[in-house]
């Protein structure tokens, strides 16, 4: 909590006692079912966890994006994988909330800030990951509407959920092509692949999605034509903030998890925290935890202030704190010792849940290009 306002540290409590009451408890449960778990996360749209970026008079909480990332920290320490759909179904309003006309946002937001809606967000394609700009998904404009033919392939909530912001390609090749358009659950020619089986990740189904000549009115258009790779990537500089967020909420828990095992178990008569290079071990994963934390935070801030510099910090505080959050969870995880390797105890969820953070959002590898880029152009 340390330099956070007073309502930012009453945002943070909030969070980590629906964590710690309503998340914790059922994470296991949720990951070995495979149970997305709706009604929990409407108890939390309760709290304004549905739309924390969002402005309030569409349901929003109008919060700014460091509150917003002591939120998603805070709840990621009781369930990683759902913390992490909800920062993506944030994601999506904020784009509708920012980009969408006066008509959009009314009749979008409120039932997404809520969560009696879900959202999920379409630009990764079987062929096009970390080149996003080279996707094939076409809309053929036709009078009033668009016709829609593609796929979108990693897709999180896919098939669970009700709107689906579909990045598009509406003109000629290049990112300058791309045009983004809101899609509802029930319309004509959209349909799904099957559920994947994923590592972790398991509370949140991950599908493709299809589109088969679905016509989609003009009217859910969001921006201009042309638009659309800019409205995703702007979006996606929120979202390695969220997605960095979750991953210090798993980093945090996996310390606490592994101090508490390192003074309850004994070897050789004596309970491991006795032991220096332990003690060393867990002095080294704090300190890291606390400068991803204090790089991710000062990221959000200058994306708040529209700076400059905001997308290449992102990009930064991503690479850095996924990549030093899974290395701490991994080695509570060591700590634990054969039993760190069993279903039974929670750092190994944190640790198969916080991987793929390395991958999405732009992989770690696609954060260094960006950062270097930066680097060399200035």
């Amino acid at each position: 909590s340390t330099g956070l306002t007073e309502d930012q540290k009453e945002f943070q409590k909030v969070a980590l006692d629906f964590a710690a009451k309503e998340m914790a408890p059922y994470m296991a449960e949720w990951d070995e079912k495979e149970i997305f778990p709706v009604e929990t996360m409407r108890k939390a749209a309760q709290l304004g966890f549905g739309g924390v970026y969002v402005k309030p008079d569409v349901g929003g909480s109008g919060l700014s994006r460091l509150d917003t990332s002591i939120i998603f920290e805070a709840l990621s320490t009781g369930c990683t994988s759902t913390t992490a759909y909800m920062s993506i179904h944030n994601m999506c309003v904020w784009m509708i909330d920012t980009f969408g006309s006066e008509e959009q946002r009314h009749r979008f937001c409120p039932s997404l800030c809520s969560m009696e809606k879900f959202a999920s967000y379409c630009l990764t394609e079987p062929g096009s990951g970390s080149d996003a700009a080279s996707l094939l998904t076409s809309a053929q404009r036709k009078g009033d509407t668009y016709v829609l033919n593609g796929s979108k392939a990693f897709i999180s909530g896919g098939g669970d959920t009700d709107v689906y912001v579909v990045m598009c390609r509406t003109g000629g090749p290049g990112p300058r092509g791309i045009s983004c358009l809101v899609l509802e659950k029930g319309t004509p020619g959209l349909s799904f692949g099957k559920k994947e089986k994923k590592v972790g990740w398991n509370s949140q189904p991950t599908r493709a999605v299809i589109f088969e000549d679905c016509v989609v009115p003009v009217g859910n258009r969001l921006g201009a034509e042309g638009q659309g790779f800019s409205i995703a990537m702007q979006g996606l500089n929120g979202g390695r903030i969220n997605i960095a967020s979750c991953s210090l909420g798993a980093a945090h828990a996996s310390v606490l998890l592994a101090q508490e095992h390192l003074t309850v178990r004994k070897q050789f008569g004596e309970p491991l925290a006795n032991n220096q290079y332990l003690q060393f071990g867990l002095a080294e994963m704090a300190t890291r935890l606390v400068a991803a934390r204090l790089m991710v935070r000062n990221a959000a801030r200058a994306l708040q202030d529209g700076r400059e510099d905001a997308a290449v910090l992102c990009s930064m505080a991503k690479l850095f704190a996924t990549d030093e959050c899974f290395r701490i969870c991994n080695q509570a995880l060591q700590m634990h010792g054969g039993y760190g390797y069993l279903k039974d105890y929670a750092v190994q969820q944190f640790v198969r849940d916080i991987r793929v953070h390395q991958i999405l959002e732009g992989t770690n590898e696609v954060m260094k290009m960006i950062v270097a880029r930066n680097l060399l152009q200035g």
